[in-house]
């Protein structure tokens, strides 16, 4: 939500002494102005006047007061979506002229400064030491082994660090899935999209960490839930459901008791399954009450596990999960989110497999925000269904060449359709990388 400046003339400034000299000079005087803020805007120095909720659901020290350092831009940024804020007309207005500028940042795509085969080396490595790291997590959960959940944020750098390269090359990685490695695998996934869908989102850099932290523990009290419920294949009974429930909570009791982790990160372990009509739970908040690093968790969870397969039921296509997300939209998830969610991820997210309109078949390399349907691919086997050298080809571009349109997407095809997997073609590219590396 975008709002526009409100000038508040019963807080100018008292003049005083120096300031009333430079009255006699042509140089105009400076008024005090409160305008409702985007918190990705904010700037040390502002007042801070009120928030988009009470200030007892944000960990801050007092009621009003003026940011002096980004430690409390950055608490701002994780819960609220605006503030109020007062400031000098003369401070205020380059940066409300930035509020353009952040809204156009959802319908452009995500900047890459590495070409796919290039990052997909450091995605893949970085991919291995985070699922590592959940995995020896999980071990010491089982044996009622403190945890040093601290040391995952150097491996979510590494994350952050590819996404910023080109995040086609981790959403590639995220497409190849093992049903019974669900929970560890899910973590790893949503962290991933977690990163993206913040930076997308115009997010500064300095909250990618703490939200792909948010997004790799945000499960973690399922770790506690016993075996057989977890992994049961068919329908849970009613009781079962309210055990399972209880992860929100165990998660929360986790991670709250280790004073080196940001807060943040247990209040969304808790609240991610929260809704925005009140339904959810543990705690059935309202709508203002669900902090922003929550609502954009509770969107990229859901949109994995509607696509993932389970151990009751296969994955749903993603065009399937990108209906139920904005289906539910004002309901279940915050509405510009999810908009600006399906924005990022198309309708054929990267790593999909697809055949064209020409009968070519081609992998999703990337999407772009104002052309859903129309993604950049790379053509794999032609109209006869024979391997050809690999070719990048923008679906959104008005043509080919002289008197020539580009192809459609025709459908989606199954990974492994006509011999062509995401496995192996990143399997083709590694090899390729590790020919020019040695």
């Amino acid at each position: 939500m975008w709002f526009r400046r409100k000038s508040s003339k019963q807080h100018r400034p008292q003049v005083s002494a120096p300031l009333a000299l430079a009255t006699h000079s042509d140089a105009p005087v400076s008024t005090l102005q409160r305008v409702r803020l985007p918190v990705d805007l904010l700037q040390p120095g502002m007042r801070i006047v009120s928030l988009d909720r009470p200030w007892t659901q944000v960990p801050v020290l007092f009621q009003g007061f003026t940011l002096t350092d980004d430690n409390q831009a950055q608490i701002l940024r994780q819960y609220c979506e605006w503030v109020l804020v007062e400031d000098e007309e003369t401070r205020l207005n380059p940066v409300l002229d930035q509020i353009s500028v952040l809204k156009r940042r959802t319908n452009e795509p995500l900047p890459e400064t590495r070409s796919l085969p290039q990052e997909l080396p450091r995605a893949q490595a970085a991919w291995s030491r985070t699922q590592a790291f959940v995995e020896e997590v999980t071990r010491q959960i089982e044996a009622g082994n403190d945890l040093n959940l601290q040391s995952a944020r150097p491996i979510i750098r590494e994350c952050v660090d590819s996404v910023k390269a080109n995040a086609s090359a981790m959403f590639w990685m995220s497409r190849i899935k093992s049903r019974d490695a669900y929970t560890a695998e899910h973590c790893l996934r949503v962290a991933i999209f977690c990163v993206a869908f913040a930076r997308f989102l115009g997010m500064p850099d300095e909250d990618l960490e703490t939200v792909g932290m948010c997004g790799l523990l945000h499960d973690l009290g399922k770790l506690k839930v016993p075996d057989e419920i977890l992994n049961k294949p068919g329908a849970l009974t009613p009781e079962e459901h309210g055990i399972m429930r209880q992860h929100t909570t165990l998660g929360y009791e986790l991670l709250s008791g280790d004073p080196h982790l940001d807060p943040i990160i247990s209040d969304v372990s808790r609240h991610h399954h929260e809704r925005m009509d009140g339904r959810g739970y543990p705690e059935q908040l309202a709508e203002w009450q669900i902090s922003r690093f929550a609502r954009l968790v509770s969107i990229v969870d859901a949109y994995d596990a509607i696509t993932s397969d389970r151990c009751y039921r296969d994955g749903l296509p993603a065009s399937e999960a990108i209906r139920i997300l904005f289906r539910n939209r004002g309901q279940q998830f915050d509405t510009t989110m999810v908009e600006a969610f399906i924005r990022m991820i198309g309708v054929y997210p990267p790593g999909s497999l697809v055949e064209l309109s020409t009968g070519e078949v081609a992998i999703v390399v990337a999407t772009h925000p104002g052309r859903k349907l129309k993604p950049r691919v790379e053509i794999l086997l032609d109209g006869d269904k024979r391997p050809v050298t690999p070719r990048v080809m923008d679906l959104g571009a008005s043509d080919s060449g002289p008197g020539r349109s580009t192809p459609d997407i025709a459908r989606p095809l199954p990974d492994g359709a006509f011999g062509v997997s995401l496995r192996g073609r990143i399997k083709q590219l590694m090899a390729v990388a590790d020919t020019y590396a040695s």
